[in-house]
């Protein structure tokens, strides 16, 4: 829930932009003059966004505006202007102002710009921690763990977690959804591990058929099937005094089950169509997107496998548990992949990053990655703004001109409503944290319609 003043000297616009704010479940304070909006900005130490009159007596918008960037520059403010007055609101904006609506005003409208500005007040907030976060990031503690970027509680304690468990050369489990960095994680443990002159070895599991994962884990010797021409090491072998990496171990098959059970058991092994036992010293570290507790209870995951596997389990956050991280996340891909893709963007606009801290990510940082290397494509100045982003991320409000929603001028009636239904649902989505049932009902529509929808628009 955002705080936001309202200065107006009209009592029924401050009453409408009372309501209008509220029914968002937004807070709201509202005075009468500019001095007493100065007065409550400084008593609460701040507001998330400012709605202000144009003309008053006394203190003008102009000068609320003034007064109100010395104290906070970050504070978005939204100036409040009659018809005559339009070019004064202009002037404004080039004073600092985040956008100006004229009156009359659609509620409607107003909720548009209110959430456009909250992006851009968490965008700039996020900002003023960039430099001091990015300092941290590069002390001796951040180096060890590579690239795995973030500040916030969630991921600061999954660190935590990994240095501990790296140290006790046990069986780690790591859990997350697809794209959260658990491979990152898996090469952090070892990395930190006693065993980090060793071997770093992968293996993924759901990309194999049961023939080719069981040879790709053990190996083979020469003649054991067709094309097998030589002998082959698995990757138990090559993981030998280092960490094995299984990725998608939920996708193991039930036969592999039994013979991968074994193998963690014993730290030994036959190579396909062999008989001498391979005895080995290896680590192993196993990570899934699927809920494998469930797996077992379903019978499709061997109990026994699961223990032997779950020895220290961790998990990891969604991108859209740890948002505070989203602005770090972004500048390190604009740092990694920017000199290769568009030397000359340096950085991110405010605008654009309120996109990207708005967006609840499916596919988290994996996903924000590729959202980042596009816009780098497509990015024409030293920052990217929104122009430069994949079009899921497009979005109303909030522009300097007079009341609309944000889409081009050319759109026709029909592409203006297809763009206004995609951010509805979007927002809807994202509330629901990506659930599709949760997010119809949330619509008032059938989940057959919103599938439909989802589809159409390229959501989720």
């Amino acid at each position: 829930m955002a705080a936001i003043l309202i200065i107006d000297d009209n009592e029924t616009i401050r009453d409408g932009l009372t309501h209008t704010i509220k029914k968002m479940g937004h807070e709201a304070v509202a005075v009468a003059s500019g001095a007493a909006g100065i007065e409550a900005y400084r008593a609460r130490r701040g507001f998330d966004f400012v709605i202000t009159d144009l003309k008053m007596d006394g203190l003008t918008g102009v000068d609320v505006l003034r007064q109100l960037a010395a104290v906070d520059p970050d504070v978005p403010i939204m100036i409040v202007t009659g018809f005559g007055t339009v070019e004064t609101a202009v002037e404004a904006m080039k004073l600092g102002a985040f956008d100006f609506v004229t009156k009359p005003f659609a509620p409607e409208v107003v909720r548009l710009k209110v959430e456009r500005a909250l992006e851009l007040c968490a965008a700039r907030r996020a900002r003023r921690k960039l430099e001091a976060e990015n300092a941290y990031l590069r002390d001796e503690h951040g180096r060890r763990f590579a690239e795995i970027v973030g500040a916030s509680d969630k991921i600061q304690a999954v660190l935590r977690a990994v240095e501990k468990v790296a140290a006790a050369d046990t069986t780690v489990y790591i859990a997350g959804e697809s794209g959260t960095g658990k491979e990152l994680v898996a090469r952090a443990i070892h990395r930190l591990s006693k065993r980090a002159a060793g071997p770093f070895i992968k293996v993924n599991c759901g990309a194999l058929t049961e023939t080719l994962l069981e040879s790709e884990l053990f190996g083979h010797e020469k003649g054991a099937f067709t094309g097998a021409i030589k002998q082959k090491l698995g990757r138990f072998e090559l993981a030998d005094g280092g960490t094995l990496f299984l990725d998608e171990v939920g996708d193991v098959p039930p036969a592999m089950q039994v013979k991968l059970l074994r193998a963690l058991q014993e730290q030994e092994f036959e190579r396909v169509g062999g008989e001498t036992p391979i005895q080995v010293d290896v680590r192993v570290v196993s990570a899934t997107n699927k809920d494998l507790e469930a797996e077992v209870a379903a019978g499709r995951f061997r109990q026994d496998l699961y223990y032997r596997l779950h020895v220290v389990p961790l998990r990891l956050p969604a991108l859209r548990e740890r948002r505070e991280d989203i602005p770090l996340l972004a500048q390190h891909f604009v740092d990694k992949l920017g000199p290769r893709t568009n030397p000359r963007v340096r950085a991110i606009g405010d605008a654009a990053l309120g996109r990207l801290m708005a967006y609840h990510w499916p596919g988290n940082v994996r996903e924000l990655e590729n959202a980042i290397e596009q816009a780098l494509v497509f990015a024409e100045e030293a920052e990217i703004g929104v122009a430069a982003l994949p079009t899921f991320l497009h979005g109303g409000g909030g522009a300097a001109d007079e009341d609309h929603l944000d889409v081009p001028k050319q759109l026709s009636l029909p592409e203006i409503l297809d763009d206004l239904e995609r951010q509805l649902i979007l927002k809807a989505f994202e509330r629901a944290k990506g659930v599709k049932t949760e997010t119809a009902r949330l619509l008032g529509i059938k989940t057959s319609a919103l599938y439909y929808k989802l589809e159409k628009y390229g959501i989720g």
